[in-house]
């Protein structure tokens, strides 16, 4: 059965086809041989990464954990850059959740590390601080005897000693113990600067660690508010896809109105000038144009920009309506569009529904939308004198009614109230 193996080797030549397609098979195996495994993250499933720290050292860890977490990254992006579906805005809301769970992960491994960068110059400072005690002692010792020594000079010795072997060994002598005292002097200096250069550098450990816990305990923080932020839109939309984009649709016609008003594109007419407190128009109750329910939506615009309403209101109790967004603060002198103030809807700025629904496109609330706290007063009073303007846009099939004031101590600044009946 071995008998083959001992015919005469008969060279085959491979045919052309057979050729070319090794030649491709090769550059392919090439190829894909040097591509970087980070280029291919995007089209994989970020969660087929496995991390461990168990079983992976802490840099192999951390390495693979920050490679994770640019795949979930580019996932988010991806979700983002897509049409704004339920869908969606649930796939980038987990993505989230991991990107900020594999950031707790990297502090807390890295805090770890520090933890063990200081134990192991806290071990080295105590070790150095003995050696230099024992050094203080030698060196104590060293200059007293070379205090002694050194009081008596070459010449002296040659007169009382008995012999000039005598005499050389006692200079002998005494030039060892002025080396040995040198040599102390220059070690326990050494160990000194060691000794200090270590305990600096364990305090900076000390403080980075200080600093990690403290963006540990932000990220912990960032990541329950994310969880809660989850929980709420599950539970308000109900999965439901259809009723998700007729609230969309709702929104972007309110934005995209708000920013033609402010553009001067609305048809405005003016009544009369108000003082402070004029009653000016009444919210409307219940759904409206572009509208979900009773609201005041409540703008500051100056030279044209939009500003935050709370920095101009009185601080006040307020009624928080506004979850999962918390409560913020007043600071201006200005006040309040209605009495009985007020209970908050929705803030200005980043909120839930701008950050996580992207209701608006991805920009920003423009305004402060409030109601009465006993929900029964429906009065809008202006928060300045000024002139007022009766005004209304189209507005999702319908027309959103609004009013302005231009205020007469800063012609530059108009408040704008919409939602309301003249």
């Amino acid at each position: 059965m071995f008998r083959r193996a001992f015919l005469p080797h008969r060279q085959v030549r491979p045919q052309p086809l057979v050729r070319m397609l090794s030649c491709w098979l090769l550059l392919l195996f090439g190829y894909f041989s040097v591509v970087p495994a980070q280029t291919i993250y995007a089209a994989e499933n970020c969660d087929l990464i496995s991390c461990n720290k168990t079983t992976q050292s802490e840099d192999d860890f951390l390495g693979c954990s920050r490679r994770k977490q640019v795949c979930w990254e580019e996932n988010i992006r991806e979700a983002k850059s897509a049409a704004n579906t339920l869908g969606n805005t649930i796939s980038i809301l987990n993505g989230q959740l991991r990107v900020q769970e594999l950031r707790i992960d990297q502090t807390v491994a890295e805090i770890s590390s520090l933890d063990r960068q200081v134990l192991d110059l806290s071990n080295r400072i105590a070790g150095l601080d003995l050696s230099l005690d024992h050094l203080t002692t030698i060196l104590v010792q060293r200059v007293n005897k070379h205090y002694k020594t050194g009081r008596t000079n070459p010449p002296f010795l040659l007169l009382v000693s008995e012999t000039f072997n005598r005499f050389f060994t006692n200079y002998k002598y005494l030039r060892i113990t002025k080396a040995q005292t040198a040599e102390a002097m220059q070690r326990a200096e050494t160990q000194k600067i060691d000794y200090d250069q270590q305990r600096i550098l364990k305090e900076e450990k000390q403080a980075e660690v200080e600093k990690k816990r403290l963006a540990l305990q932000q990220q912990q923080t960032t990541l329950s508010s994310q969880k809660n932020e989850q929980q709420f839109l599950l539970q308000e939309t109900k999965n439901n896809e259809a009723r998700f984009q007729k609230e969309l649709e709702k929104t972007l016609a309110e934005l995209e109105a708000i920013q033609s008003i402010i553009a001067g594109e609305g048809q405005e007419s003016k009544v009369s000038d108000v003082k402070e407190g004029d009653r000016i128009a009444s919210i409307i109750v219940g759904s409206s144009v572009c509208s979900t329910g009773s609201h005041l939506h409540f703008e500051i615009v100056k030279d044209g920009s939009n500003r935050d309403p709370a920095g101009y209101l009185k601080a006040i109790e307020a009624t928080w309506n506004n979850s999962p967004d918390g409560s913020f603060g007043f600071s201006g002198d200005w006040n309040w569009p209605l009495n009985n103030p007020a209970r908050i809807n929705q803030g200005y700025g980043m909120t839930y529904y701008a950050r996580v629904k992207r209701s608006y496109g991805g920009a920003p609330h423009t305004g402060i939308d409030m109601f009465s706290k006993d929900g029964g007063n429906t009065e809008v009073k202006a928060v300045k004198d000024g002139s007022l303007y009766r005004g209304s846009i189209k507005c999702g099939g319908g027309q959103l009614r609004y009013v302005k004031v231009e205020h007469k101590d800063d012609p530059s600044m108009n408040s704008y109230y919409l939602h309301v009946n003249y």
